[in-house]
């Protein structure tokens, strides 16, 4: 998945392992936005999530979810008001920040997020910010030529990709 970034266009893997700068998303939002993906499919963060929502949220109409959905905020106060709930309620529930978790603390947080709205929950709905992260983990580490490969499935795309993702 090959997106823009302040070190030029990039797959989005490569985007994180080369440290490319986000630029709507603060560092510490990138940190809660990998463990969440991390936690909601593993391989999200190693396969960029962060870098590629982020690449995506610099547009005027980013490729995500969420643009399907009939959300009445712009799509960077959706992202940005999930994860700060997110950290709040883990602070609130287990007295640290949801990317210092354990991955059992992170599971059961995440189990509270997909069931509806977890008591003392503050932000966009949880279920909504648990549904639109999973989607946009799905994309990043299923959504490419390798992704499928990893599926077992072939890749038919109906236009290819200019390089291997």
């Amino acid at each position: 998945m090959l997106i823009m970034t302040p070190l030029g266009l990039l797959p989005a893997a490569r985007a994180r392992a080369q440290g490319a700068p986000l630029t709507v998303l603060s560092r510490a939002e990138g940190e809660i936005l990998d463990a969440l993906g991390e936690t909601l499919l593993p391989g999200a963060a190693a396969a960029g999530i962060t870098n590629y929502v982020d690449a995506q949220l610099a547009k005027d109409l980013p490729f995500l979810i969420y643009r399907y959905l009939d959300v009445p905020i712009p799509a960077a106060d959706f992202y940005r008001g999930g994860l700060a709930a997110l950290d709040a309620y883990s602070e609130a529930t287990h007295g640290s920040a949801f990317a210092d978790l354990s991955s059992s603390e992170k599971t059961t947080v995440v189990g509270g997020m997909a069931g509806g709205k977890p008591e003392g929950w503050e932000g966009p709905p949880a279920g909504l910010v648990y549904f639109v992260v999973r989607a946009d983990a799905v994309d990043v580490v299923y959504g490419t030529e390798a992704g499928f490969e990893r599926l077992g499935l072939p890749y038919l795309e109906h236009i290819a990709p200019p390089e291997r993702w």
